[in-house]
């Protein structure tokens, strides 16, 4: 490349010591992919038990979680359902007061027409809330690689993030999730 091609991309302007390629820099210990020193056999058993243990622990918490949310969005589907499917003559039949005075047969599949329409949306905006909230709250990194258990050495993925799942640092306001 000759100078005249370096002036036309602004390059020109650049001092001797910046086209130079800087060092090396400085590697962690703890960074490095070097073999780590494996465990005895007793105490790799211990560890991978203890590993599992937390990342059930982990799916247990996002599952109750996810269950929690999808009871609260869905609740008008599944009253509407209930009360469709609750007075009509050939499914329950209820002796109930509303279903005498307020609901027929024409009503009651009304009702549950409407509740399984509502449904699909509703099912699309519990995941996208469970979807922002296990992301905002990074519920996905409480789970722990298993050479934790294998090797020596491998600290926990929330340790250096300021605290268990990384909910110690602030909340992160440029998160979006599309839907």
């Amino acid at each position: 490349m000759s100078r005249q091609d370096t002036e036309d991309f602004g390059a020109g302007n650049l001092s001797e010591k910046s086209r130079m390629l800087p060092s090396l820099p400085p590697y962690d210990m703890d960074d490095q992919l070097l073999p780590r020193e494996r465990r005895s056999t007793w105490c790799c058993l211990a560890w991978t038990l203890l590993v599992a243990t937390m990342n059930l622990l982990v799916f247990l918490m996002n599952l109750l979680l996810m269950f929690v949310i999808f009871t609260i969005v869905l609740l008008p589907t599944i009253v509407v359902v209930y009360f469709g499917f609750q007075c009509h003559s050939q499914v329950l039949h209820s002796a109930a007061h509303y279903c005498k005075s307020f609901l027929d047969d024409n009503s009651s599949s009304a009702l549950i027409i409407l509740g399984f329409v509502i449904m699909s949306p509703l099912i699309v905006v519990a995941m996208a809330i469970y979807c922002s909230l296990a992301r905002r709250l990074r519920l996905f990194l409480c789970f722990q690689p298993y050479s934790r258990a294998v090797y020596k050495g491998v600290k926990w993925c929330w340790y250096e993030e300021g605290g268990l799942c990384s909910c110690a640092r602030g909340w992160n306001t440029q998160v979006k999730a599309w839907v």
